[in-house]
C-alpha cells in the first residue's frame, strides 16, 4: 500500500485558504500534473475527431474540490455519427493513448520524490491500491518492496495515480466508455454488447471486494442503468461493413494490457 497524508474538511480547507491564500501554491504539483493528463486525454479525442470531420467541443473539465481528486475528471461531446469502425476506433483509443503518454513520465518523476518506511509503522492514514505499473515504477526508481515497505507518496505520484484510475475506467469495454468504442470496432455490435453487460457486471462484483468502501459500484450501477436504456447496444456506425484492419487490433490489444497494468481492485482503504 501507500499513503497520502493532509486530508482535511473542506470547510476547514476553505478556511484555511481564506487566511492564508499562498496554501494553493502546495497544490500545484499535483493539480497540474492531473489536468495535464487529463487535457493530454481529452486532447486525444479531440484531434481525432477534427482528423476525421466529427463535430466535437473542446474539452470541459468537471471541477468537484471535496473529492480526493478535486474534479470528476474532463469531457468532450460528440456531436456527429461515427463513419465508420475506423474512425470510432482512433477517436476511442487517442484519448487513453495520449493520457497514459503523460502518466508514464509523471510517475516516473513522482515516485523518485516519494519515500519508503516500514510497512504497517503508519496507522489512521488513506491508503491506496497499487496497479501493477506502479509496483513495477517503485521496484526500478526505488527499491521498493510492499511486503516490507510502504510508499509515502509525492503529490505527482498521486496525480499519476488518479490518471491511472481514469485510464483503466475509461478502457472498460462498456459502450460509451473508450474501452466500448474500441471493442465495437474490433468485434461488432453484438459481440460489443455482451462484452458490455460482461464488464458492467465484473466491475460491480470487484467494487465488493473493497467492502465496505465499494469504490466501483455507483459508477458500474449508473453504466448498467444507461446502456439498459439503449439494450446495452452501442450507437452504429454510419458504414458497419468497412474493417479496421490488422494494425488497429495490435493497437486494441496494446489499450487492453495498458488497462490491465493500470486498474486497482481496491483503489482506496482506511489502515
Amino acid at each position: 500500500m501507500f499513503y497520502v497524508f493532509g486530508d482535511v474538511g473542506f470547510m476547514q480547507m476553505a478556511l484555511a485558504v481564506a487566511v492564508h491564500p499562498t496554501i494553493l501554491l502546495q497544490g500545484v504539483p499535483f493539480s497540474f500534473t492531473l489536468v495535464t493528463i487529463l487535457l493530454a486525454h481529452e486532447m486525444g479525442h479531440y484531434l481525432a475527431c477534427r482528423h476525421y470531420g466529427i463535430r466535437c467541443t473542446p474539452p470541459f473539465f468537471l471541477p468537484l474540490p471535496v473529492s480526493y481528486a478535486g474534479t470528476l475528471g474532463a469531457f468532450i461531446r460528440i456531436k456527429s455519427h461515427f463513419q465508420h469502425r475506423r474512425a470510432l476506433f482512433d477517436v476511442g483509443v487517442a484519448g487513453p493513448l495520449a493520457g497514459f503518454a503523460f502518466v508514464i513520465p509523471a510517475l516516473v518523476v513522482g515516485i523518485g520524490f516519494s519515500s519508503l518506511i516500514p510497512r504497517g509503522s503508519i496507522r489512521g492514514a488513506i491508503s491506496f491500491g497499487e496497479p501493477l505499473l506502479f509496483r513495477w515504477v517503485g521496484k526500478v526508481v526505488l527499491g521498493y518492496s510492499p511486503d516490507t515497505q510502504d510508499m509515502l507518496a509525492h503529490p505527482i505520484a498521486m496525480a499519476a495515480w488518479f490518471g491511472m484510475l481514469a485510464t483503466s475506467l475509461n478502457l472498460f469495454p462498456i459502450w460509451q466508455l473508450d474501452g466500448g468504442h474500441i471493442t465495437y470496432a474490433i468485434l461488432g455490435r453484438e459481440h460489443q454488447k455482451r462484452a458490455s453487460v460482461i464488464a458492467a457486471i465484473a466491475l460491480m462484483l470487484i467494487s465488493l471486494i473493497g467492502w465496505p468502501i465499494p469504490s466501483y459500484l455507483l459508477f458500474a450501477c449508473l453504466l448498467f442503468f444507461i446502456g439498459m436504456r439503449s439494450r446495452f447496444y452501442h450507437p452504429p456506425t454510419l458504414f458497419e461493413d468497412e474493417k479496421i484492419g490488422t494494425a488497429r487490433v495490435i493497437l486494441g490489444i496494446v489499450a487492453l494490457l495498458i488497462l490491465i497494468v493500470s486498474f486497482t481492485p481496491v483503489p482506496i482503504s482506511l489502515s
